[in-house]
């Protein structure tokens, strides 16, 4: 699949309301890593959960995704591990797991990663590039939208975008991985709402993991599929019921709050399904961490 229909179809769908030097920016961004190929520093060293050492090399796979993770901002927000690790399971599922995963790490604190990684499970290697050497001899764009790549046996990008971050790119991935269109442009559209929009966790412990559940109901004609979830940080995971909804019925959204910090948060749910509109269906969480 080219990168220009990934701006047409993708990129430029995303961002619809903005403003047009920052899509002229995006398709330049785009074109600009179309068939790049992405080259490997020598010695890299690979660990799991960022600590024990492991003799891995990079396989000569016909793909693989990179990932890397600049030490800006909150790390925990944007790695949302527990997705990474849905998707790399169904990846290997249909891939009979030919496509190997590489996470690069550039952290501000490796202990923060030690943490993420044991707290998700995530017990492959992964690189920690202290010295940002994987950076440097790429010059990856700063958005870090665009720090995610599908690259071919060759280190070649085919696809430029992250897949947890957006279902678009999510689906771009899986059509060139396994050939087949996992869109949802097929399935007729409805209309849903949350029965509540808002939950207020209260105060309580930095130990505490806080549960809810919210149900979104199918006000429309046709069945509800959710077909993704997003939230605004990685210390919370939602998982929903895969079933579809009949007009009338609801699905249920599992909510869980691990904290990292303490302090007050307020926090977005996004609920991506079968919409007419193609507007999600939002909802807020918050509460104090002492």
């Amino acid at each position: 699949m080219k990168l220009k229909i990934f701006i047409l179809v993708s990129l430029l769908s995303i961002f619809v309301t903005c403003k047009d030097n920052r899509k002229e920016h995006i398709s330049q961004l785009v074109n600009e890593w179309q068939e790049k190929e992405i080259v490997f520093p020598q010695n890299l060293v690979f660990t799991r959960y960022a600590t024990d050492t492991t003799d891995y090399q990079i396989p000569k796979s016909e793909y693989k995704v990179l990932i890397y993770i600049d030490s800006i901002g909150c790390t925990s927000c944007k790695l949302q591990l527990h997705k990474w690790k849905e998707l790399i399971h169904y990846v290997d599922s249909v891939t009979n797991k030919n496509v190997p995963f590489l996470f690069f790490f550039h952290p501000k604190d490796s202990k923060e990663i030690r943490y993420l990684l044991k707290r998700d499970g995530i017990n492959f290697p992964v690189c920690l590039d202290m010295e940002d050497q994987l950076n440097k001899q790429n010059h990856f764009p700063s958005d870090m939208t665009f720090q995610t790549f599908l690259l071919d046996k060759d280190n070649k990008v085919v696809i430029l975008g992250n897949p947890v971050h957006n279902t678009i790119v999510r689906n771009l991935y899986l059509e060139q991985l396994t050939g087949k269109d996992h869109s949802t442009k097929k399935i007729p559209k409805t209309t849903a709402q949350a029965l509540e929009t808002e939950r207020d966790f209260g105060t309580f412990d930095k130990i505490e993991t806080k549960e809810t559940y919210i149900e979104i109901k199918n006000t429309g004609e046709n069945p509800l599929v959710i077909v993704d979830i997003s939230t605004t940080c990685g210390c919370t995971v939602a998982t929903y019921d895969k079933r579809p909804a009949k007009p009338g019925e609801s699905l249920r959204v599992e909510i869980k709050m691990t904290p990292k910090d303490t302090g007050f948060f307020d926090e977005v749910v996004t609920i991506q399904y079968n919409s007419i509109n193609n507007q999600p269906v939002k909802v807020k969480i918050k509460g104090n961490v002492r």
